[in-house]
C-alpha cells in the first residue's frame, strides 16, 4: 500500500507542477500582452495628441511663434530628463564636447524638421499635413539606395507611388490650400528623411565617443534637445519673434501656458512611449500601429478644427492613409 501511495503522491504532485507551471506561463503571457497593449496605446495616444495640441496652440490660439513654441517643448523635455537622470530612474552619457561635435550636424537638421513641421501645421490641417508626411517614406527610400546600396521590392515602390499620387490628388483638392503650409511641408519632408538617413551614420561614430560605448534612447533625447536650445534662439532672433513674444497678450495667460507645457511634456511622452512600444512587440508592429494611427489622428484633425472638405479631399486623404498602411505592410514582407 506504500509504495502505491507514494506512486499517487508523486504522479499527483507531477500534476500539481505541470498546472503550476501553466499558470505561470499564462500568468506571463498575459503580463506581456498587458504590457504591449498599454504601451501601444501611450505611443498612440501621446504622438495623436502632440500633433492635435500643436495644431490647437498654432491655428486655435493663433500663436505665431512656432520656433518659440519648439523652444519651450524642447526646454521642458531637457528639465524632465535631467531630473530624472539625476535621481537615477533612467541613465544618460555625459555630454562631452567630442560628443557634441559628432551629434552637432544632425542636430541641426534635427531643429529644422521640428521648426518647418510647425510652421506647416499652423498652414495645413492635419489631415493634409499627415498625408503629406507620406513623401517622407518615398525621399527615404531613394537615399537608401543611392547611399546604402538597398534594393526595395516591388511592393514597396508601389506602395510608394501610391503614397505620392494621393499626395499630388489630395492637394489638388484640398480647399483650405496654402501654398506657404505646402512648402514647408515639402521641406519638412526632405529634412526628416535626411535625419533619418543622416542618424544611421552619425549613432555609429557617437557610440565610439561616448563613455560605455553606446548611445540609448534617452541620451539622445537629452543631446538632441539640449543642443537645440542655442540654434532655437538663434533662429528666433533670425526669424524676429522676440518683438511679437514682447507684444502678445497670450503669454500673460496661465492657461496658454499650461497648454505650452502639455505639449512639451507629449514630445517627452513619445520618446518614452515609442521605445516601451519598441521593446514590447518589435519594429514590425510599430510601423505597422504607426501608419494605421494616422487614420484616427486625421479624423480627429477635421472633426475638431472643422476643416471644410469635399468628397475628393476626402477620399484623397483616406488613398493617402491606406497607402501608408500598404507600405507598412510590404516593408513587414520585405523584412521576413
Amino acid at each position: 500500500m506504500k509504495p502505491l501511495e507514494n506512486g499517487d503522491s508523486d504522479l499527483e504532485g507531477g500534476r500539481l507542477g505541470k498546472d503550476r507551471e501553466r499558470t505561470t506561463r499564462s500568468g506571463r503571457t498575459f503580463k506581456m500582452n498587458n504590457q504591449a497593449l498599454l504601451s501601444g496605446l501611450a505611443y498612440c495616444m501621446s504622438s495623436c495628441s502632440m500633433i492635435l495640441v500643436n495644431k490647437f496652440v498654432l491655428s486655435s490660439y493663433g500663436f505665431n511663434a512656432g520656433i518659440s513654441l519648439m523652444l519651450y517643448q524642447n526646454l521642458v523635455s531637457v528639465i524632465i530628463v535631467s531630473t530624472l537622470s539625476l535621481f537615477g530612474v533612467i541613465s544618460t552619457e555625459p555630454l562631452t564636447l567630442n560628443l557634441i561635435k559628432v551629434w552637432l550636424p544632425v542636430n541641426v537638421i534635427f531643429v529644422g524638421m521640428l521648426v518647418t513641421s510647425m510652421f506647416s501645421l499652423k498652414y495645413i490641417n492635419v489631415a493634409m499635413v499627415t498625408v503629406l508626411k507620406n513623401v517622407t517614406n518615398v525621399i527615404t527610400a531613394v537615399g537608401e539606395m543611392y547611399l546604402f546600396s538597398k534594393h526595395h521590392d516591388n511592393r514597396v515602390w508601389g506602395a510608394l507611388f501610391l503614397m505620392i499620387i494621393s499626395a499630388i490628388s489630395g492637394g489638388i483638392t484640398d480647399l483650405s490650400f496654402h501654398a506657404v503650409g505646402y512648402a514647408w511641408q515639402i521641406t519638412n519632408c526632405f529634412l526628416t528623411a535626411s535625419y533619418s538617413l543622416t542618424l544611421r551614420r552619425v549613432m555609429d561614430t557617437a557610440k565610439q565617443v561616448t563613455k560605455s560605448g553606446n548611445l540609448n534612447e534617452f541620451s539622445m533625447v537629452l543631446l538632441n534637445n539640449t543642443l537645440s536650445l542655442p540654434l532655437g534662439v538663434i533662429l528666433i532672433c533670425v526669424f524676429n519673434e522676440v518683438d511679437y513674444l514682447i507684444s502678445t497678450p497670450l503669454l500673460r495667460l496661465p492657461t496658454f501656458w499650461l497648454v505650452m507645457t502639455f505639449s512639451g511634456i507629449l514630445g517627452l511622452a513619445i520618446s518614452f512611449s515609442s521605445m516601451w512600444f519598441l521593446h514590447q512587440t518589435g519594429a514590425t508592429t510599430y510601423s505597422l500601429v504607426g501608419s494605421l494611427n494616422k487614420i484616427p489622428l486625421s479624423i480627429a484633425g477635421i472633426l475638431l478644427f472643422k476643416v471644410p472638405t469635399s468628397l475628393e479631399n476626402s477620399a484623397s486623404i483616406l488613398f493617402g492613409l491606406l497607402a501608408g498602411v500598404f507600405f507598412a505592410r510590404a516593408k513587414i514582407r520585405e523584412r521576413s
